[in-house]
């Protein structure tokens, strides 16, 4: 069988600074494979020494890769197209699945036109006797990820509903019941690496053999929520943080989607997603269009080059994220719902007195919010606890030059609101009279109902114009579960999340420079396709440093450190009750967007001096660190974290050292600090002077480590890189950070 081969490449300019990218990253290539009667394939992936100026076009006699047929099998080989269908041969999950009439669809595409540049191929196929349209494009990114599109549009015209039909094929209305692409995996793949997780313990990475069979993570919540694969990840066995082969698959979409490896019999595996729709939530009439959510996938060597690529996608699409991140102090765990205004006042003074840069006022300021159970929709400002409205506050938090943020839950609705007694049809659920299974006190507000829409997006419009709101803390508490419209009749989670990212694009457009941050009971809506559009995320409500060792880890696999908000708390903190050190409390915050979460009305002047002391490192590390390469170092230990942030240049980084817990090893071992620059030679010190450090380590040390002075020493990169320094020996659950600049 005759091919065709088209060679696209990452664009020429990956890797520069602006992008975030780490300067070793290696270029992509991909080649696509065009043969008669089957979609285009994707022959291969690989790590290029240089990208093609133009994309390549190649005859072949025949295809190397396909195999042969063989006995007790269909009249082809199973070689799996972008979009396998059984029609090609393909006998594991059709990846595009359609019906009309309630009956199923088994298309047949022929591939009518192709286009390409040196970095993107598109296509179109017809089935003509169904009636559709099937178009894609694969395209390379400037950060080095293959960006899968695809749509489905309903060829059929309005007559052909005949009168009578029970042809189901005869009728013109469209069911889209999938639409996943699907990117094959290289022979050498053999594990598989997911995320597990929870409320107050996200993305907690968990790993197993590739079998043959499917292997799907399915979020059927209205999110992604706690457990959702941030990456789907397939590598080499034993690939880690900084080695093997891996590709790594991301559906960039906000509602209900799956991530999945399949693997048949007669394959060596596909990687793919899309969305998972409900029965009837996708139905097409005549010349609509579905456009499925954008597949990201990433090959690197190990996950932080897949990581840095993600990154990189999106700090170019979030300028803002190159000016200094500003310090944030937000009013939750410091007084929940107790607010008043001159509580809230004198907290601004002294996080302004701190260094704070931002003053955001959590859950509770609007009328008649007193605890979680009732007025959530009503977003009116509450008179009996600001008098004057907010303008007071705001004026006050401005004046003291720090911006000004609120807390909104705009997608939900408590029944016992305003709102919801006088439009109780503005309320998801699965029939006239039934409400589904309560959480929280709340509901989901319907907004792909217009006027629900306009109504939350008037109010908060309105409140963002009257006090020059600088900043949203967006919440979304709530699983859409049973999630029928009362104004469609049908299902409806793509629907609200498209109009939830519509509210959102609008508000910015209207209020440039307004930014907003996904929270979502914490972690629970953390994907690439709410990431386009905010500029930080709320990585867990849990603060604890120690479970955030982990959960921060989790959810950098595609969020760059900047937009991971990361705050320092009271101890104990307020989720599991442990208590720690301010030190390794703002240890573990620093790499990210730095943030307070705590009373510290309740400090006296030498504990506001400290927590003023860390804000100012941190202001130091964002001047000096703006967008560095984040790495996490593969350690041994499972006591043991070290992480890092590496200047573009590699002339500068940061390290931090936790023991999470108790080790085998006494004193530690030596720790690896990677990325740096093996030909050069670095000063390494405690980041702050040592006296900073004087309550971590463990009393059983008898003796000094001979480097942990404030003058360090000198050592090569390759050493550190290699085979690493002996750390100093904390007591668990105690974090250090290390600061290293070339000599």
């Amino acid at each position: 069988m005759q091919m065709t081969t088209i060679t696209i490449s990452q664009p020429s300019s990956a890797g520069d600074d602006h992008t975030g990218a780490h300067a070793a990253a290696t270029p992509v290539r991909m080649t696509i494979g065009l043969e008669e009667r089957r979609l285009p394939h994707i022959v291969a992936i690989t790590r290029a020494t240089s990208p093609v100026s133009a994309a390549a076009e190649t005859p072949l006699a025949a295809d190397p890769q396909f195999p042969q047929t063989l006995d007790a099998g269909l009249a082809t080989g199973e070689a799996p197209t972008i979009l396998p269908t059984q029609s090609e041969g393909w006998t594991g999950t059709p990846a595009i699945q359609l019906s009309r009439g309630g009956v199923e669809l088994f298309p047949a595409f022929a591939v009518t036109h192709t286009a390409h540049t040196a970095d993107s191929f598109t296509f179109t196929a017809e089935d003509a006797e169904a009636r559709l349209t099937l178009t894609g494009t694969l395209a390379i990114g400037p950060e080095g990820l293959v960006h899968v599109d695809t749509a489905i549009t309903n060829d059929a015209t309005a007559d052909n509903d005949a009168v009578g039909a029970t042809d189901g094929r005869a009728e013109a209305t469209l069911v889209v019941n999938r639409l996943a692409p699907v990117v094959p995996l290289p022979p050498q793949v053999s594990e598989v690496e997911s995320c597990t997780g929870h409320h107050l313990r996200e993305r907690a990475l968990q790993r197993q053999k590739l079998t043959e069979g499917v292997f799907a993570k399915e979020s059927r919540m209205g999110r992604p929520n706690f457990n959702a694969t941030t990456l789907l990840t397939a590598g080499e066995r034993g690939f880690g943080f900084e080695h093997g082969l891996v590709v790594s698959a991301h559906v960039a979409f906000s509602g209900n989607s799956v991530t999945f490896v399949e693997r048949t019999p007669y394959t060596h595996g596909v990687i793919g997603g899309g969305e998972l729709v409900y029965a009837g939530e996708i139905t097409l009439k005549p010349g609509e269009t579905y456009h499925a959510p954008c597949l990201l996938v990433a090959l690197g060597d190990g996950l932080n080059d897949v990581a840095s690529r993600f990154h990189a996608y999106l700090r170019a699409r979030h300028p803002e994220l190159a000016k200094p991140r500003p310090v944030m102090l937000n009013t939750w765990e410091a007084m929940y719902f107790a607010q008043s205004e001159g509580k809230v006042i004198a907290l601004a003074d002294h996080a302004a007195e701190v260094g704070v840069e931002r003053f955001v006022i959590d859950d509770g300021w609007f009328k008649g919010r007193r605890d979680d159970t009732k007025a959530l929709g009503d977003w009116q400002v509450d008179e009996t606890l600001w008098p004057e409205g907010l303008g007071t506050v705001a004026h006050h938090v401005h004046d003291l030059g720090m911006e000004f943020g609120l807390w909104f839950e705009p997608e939900m609705v408590s029944p016992d609101s305003d709102v919801a007694r006088a439009h109780p049809d503005w309320m998801l659920k699965p029939t006239a009279t039934r409400l589904p299974m309560a959480s929280r006190a709340q509901q989901v507000i319907d907004l792909t109902n217009p006027a629900a829409a306009r109504y939350v997006e008037a109010a908060i419009d309105t409140l963002v114009s009257e006090y020059h709101i600088d900043y949203i803390k967006w919440d979304h508490n709530r699983f859409l579960t049973e999630p029928i419209s009362p104004a469609s009749g049908r299902p409806a989670v793509h629907a609200q999340t498209e109009a939830f990212y519509g509210i959102v694009d609008r508000l910015r457009a209207r209020h440039p420079g307004l930014e907003i941050e996904s929270c979502s009971s914490g972690g629970g809506r953390i994907d690439a396709g709410v990431l386009e559009r905010c500029s930080r995320v709320w990585a867990s409500d849990c603060t604890d440093p120690v479970e955030r060792a982990d959960i921060q880890r989790g959810t950098s696999l595609i969020v760059p450190p900047e937009m991971i908000g990361e705050h320092i708390s009271e101890s104990p903190n307020h989720a599991t009750r442990r208590a720690t050190s301010l030190t390794t409390r703002a240890a573990m915050a620093f790499f990210g967007h730095l943030g307070i979460e705590w009373n510290i009305m309740k400090l006296d002047d030498s504990g506001l001096a400290r927590l003023k002391r860390w804000v100012e490192l941190y202001k130091e590390r964002r001047e000096a660190l703006p967008q560095a390469t984040l790495v996490h170092a593969d350690t041994p230990d499972p006591a043991v974290r070290v992480d890092g942030l590496v200047a573009p240049d590699r002339s500068r980084a940061v390290f931090r050292f936790a023991a999470v817990a108790s080790s085998e090893e006494y004193p530690y071992g030596l720790i690896r600090l990677p990325g740096l620059d093996p030909a050069a030679r670095y000063r390494i010190r405690p980041l702050g002077g040592v006296d900073l450090y004087a309550d971590e380590f463990s009393p059983n040390c008898r003796t000094t480590l001979g480097w942990w002075t404030d003058e360090g020493v000198v050592v090569d990169g390759a050493t550190l890189a290699q085979w690493g320094v002996r750390p100093p020996q904390l007591a668990p659950e105690h974090a250090v950070l290390i600061d290293v600049t070339r000599a």
